[in-house]
């Protein structure tokens, strides 16, 4: 059984996840504005906008099932969206030394040829060590954390910032929770198990 995966995604760590798991995808940059709308939720958020990424390529793969996907990082309420500088990487570490951070990430798939949809919102939990400045420094002078909701990598070295881990997939930290993924994907009869695509 062949069947035709899109990411909708620029990640390449997200990319990577599904390259785990499947062997054959084509991978496409949606054009979304990721822009929050007002009084909008982080968990409404997330959602709606890996359902927007997963859709805005559907014109372009009319006979594809398509996979979108969006994190963010929430401490104490506010949200924490990627730094893209150095200087706002450690302001947003130190934001979360010495507390739990909740990671949001949005996954949604859908069929453009049978118009079909499905998403979900996965929470991970990750509770931060009572870093010092230094080692918030050092850390992004290293890792170049700057375009990772959150300032960290927890694939590499940003593992060494946490006291401890909670959720139900680790890949969901990364950005593509696989395990919910894969189980959407079965609801379709798209079992990477038993799929010549897989790896």
């Amino acid at each position: 059984m062949k069947t035709n995966l899109v990411l909708a995604s620029t990640s390449p760590f997200r990319r990577e996840l599904l390259a785990k798991v499947v062997r054959e995808f084509d991978v496409a940059a949606p054009e979304v504005d990721e822009t929050p709308l007002v009084n909008e939720s982080p968990l409404a958020l997330v959602e709606r906008l890996a359902i927007a990424k997963a859709k805005a390529l559907a014109n372009k793969f009319p006979e594809h099932v398509l996979i979108g996907s969006d994190q963010v990082a929430v401490v104490e309420g506010t949200i924490l969206g990627k730094p893209g500088t150095e200087a706002n990487a450690i302001k947003q570490l130190q934001a979360m030394r010495g507390k739990t951070v909740t990671f949001l990430t949005g996954l949604a798939v859908y069929d453009s040829k049978q118009l079909l949809l499905q998403s979900c919102v996965e929470p991970f939990e990750v509770r931060f060590r009572d870093l010092s400045d230094a080692e918030i420094v050092a850390y992004v002078k290293r890792e170049q954390p700057l375009n990772c909701a959150g300032s960290f990598k927890s694939e590499a070295l940003g593992i060494s910032l946490f006291a401890a881990l909670r959720g139900d997939d680790p890949n969901t930290l990364v950005g593509l929770p696989l395990i919910r993924l894969l189980a959407m994907l079965r609801s379709w009869g798209i079992n990477p198990l038993l799929d010549e695509n897989t790896p």
